[in-house]
C-alpha cells in the first residue's frame, strides 16, 4: 500500500531524474579529483604566462607600449637568442643520436633483463640530474682544479684548457647539457623502438629484402616521426634550462635565461623593468612552436605505435 502511495505521490522524483542526479553527482566527484591539478596548472603555468604576456606590452608606467618588443632586436639580445638556439639544437642532436643508439642497444637486449632495468632506471635518474649539482660535478671533475684535469696535467702532460677555459663558455654548456639530454632521449624514444614488431622484419626477409632495405623502407620511415619529435622535446628541454647555465656562466656568453635574470637583478637596464618579460615571451613563443610540432609528430607516431 505504501509503495502505491509513493508512486502516486506527485512530489516524489521520477526514476529517470534520480538516475540523472546520481550520474551528475558522480561526474562532479570525478571532476573534484582533478581540482588540485588544475590549481597547480593555474598557479604555476597559466598565471605566470599571463603576467609575462601583459608585462611584455606594458611600460614602467603600466601604459601599453611596443618598446619592449622592439628592444628584442638589439644586438646583445639577438646574440643571446642565437646562442640559446645553437646550444639547444646542438645538444638536442647529440642527445638524440647517442640516446637513440643506447635505446636500440636496450631493445636488442633481453626483454625484462637486469641490464635493461638498470639502464632504464639510471636514465630516469640522470635525466633529472641537472642544475647546480650537475654543474658542480663537472667543475669538480674537469674544472680548472678538477681531479681529471690535474691527473692529465701532472701525469700525462696534457692540458685540456690550453686553448682557453672552454668549460665556462658555450662548448662547456654543450657538453654539460648533453649529459642529461642522452638519458632523456632514452626514456622518450624507447617506447617507439619497442613498437617495432619483429614480424615486419621477418616479412621483409621472406620477400627477399636485405637488412639495409628493411631499415631504409620499413624501420626508418616508421621511427622518423618519433625520432624527430623526441629531438624537438630535447630542444625545448635545453632551451628552457637555467640553473646549470647560471652555475657555469656568469658574465660571458650568456643565454636568454641569464639575460632575463640580468634584467631583474642588475641595474644595467634601469628603466626597462619589463624587458625581461618581453624576452620571456619570446622564449614562450619558441617553446610553443616546438611543442606544437612535437604534438603533430607524436600524433603520427601513435597511429602505428598503438
Amino acid at each position: 500500500m505504501s509503495t502505491v502511495q509513493q508512486r502516486s505521490d506527485p512530489a516524489a522524483p521520477a526514476p529517470g531524474v534520480r538516475a540523472r542526479g546520481r550520474r551528475g553527482l558522480r561526474r562532479g566527484l570525478d571532476l573534484f579529483g582533478v581540482v588540485p591539478f588544475f590549481a597547480f596548472v593555474a598557479v604555476f603555468l597559466a598565471i605566470p604566462t599571463l603576467v609575462v604576456a601583459i608585462g611584455a606590452f606594458a611600460g614602467d608606467d603600466n601604459r601599453p607600449t611596443l618598446d619592449n618588443l622592439t628592444a628584442l632586436t638589439d644586438g646583445y639580445i639577438l646574440d643571446a637568442f642565437v646562442r640559446s638556439i645553437v646550444l639547444s639544437a646542438a645538444t638536442a642532436l647529440l642527445g638524440a643520436v647517442l640516446g637513440a643508439l643506447l635505446a636500440y642497444a636496450l631493445v636488442t637486449a633481453k626483454p625484462g633483463g637486469l641490464l635493461r632495468r638498470m639502464v632504464t632506471a639510471a636514465a630516469g635518474v640522470l635525466a633529472q640530474f641537472g642544475g647546480v649539482t650537475l654543474a658542480f660535478a663537472f667543475i669538480a671533475t674537469i674544472g680548472l682544479s678538477g681531479f681529471v684535469t690535474v691527473f692529465l696535467r701532472d701525469h700525462l702532460g696534457a692540458d685540456i684548457y690550453a686553448g682557453g677555459v672552454w668549460l665556462f663558455e658555450l662548448p662547456g654548456l654543450i657538453l654539460v647539457y648533453t649529459y642529461f639530454q642522452i638519458p632523456l632521449m632514452v626514456i622518450v624514444f624507447l617506447p617507439a623502438l619497442d613498437g617495432i614488431r619483429p614480424q615486419w622484419r621477418e616479412a621483409t626477409e621472406s620477400l627477399g629484402g636485405s637488412t639495409w632495405q628493411y631499415w631504409r623502407r620499413v624501420a626508418v620511415p616508421l621511427l622518423a616521426p618519433a625520432f624527430l619529435g623526441s629531438t624537438l622535446l630535447l630542444f625545448a628541454n635545453a632551451f628552457s634550462a637555467y640553473a646549470t647555465a647560471a652555475a657555469l656562466v656568469s658574465q660571458g656568453n650568456p643565454i636568454v635565461p641569464l639575460q632575463i635574470r640580468g634584467t631583474i637583478t642588475s641595474e644595467v637596464v634601469l628603466g626597462r623593468a619589463n624587458l625581461g618579460k618581453a624576452m620571456a615571451l619570446g622564449m614562450i613563443v619558441v617553446v610553443a612552436i616546438v611543442m606544437w610540432l612535437y604534438a603533430l609528430l607524436q600524433r603520427r607516431t601513435s597511429r602505428w605505435l598503438g
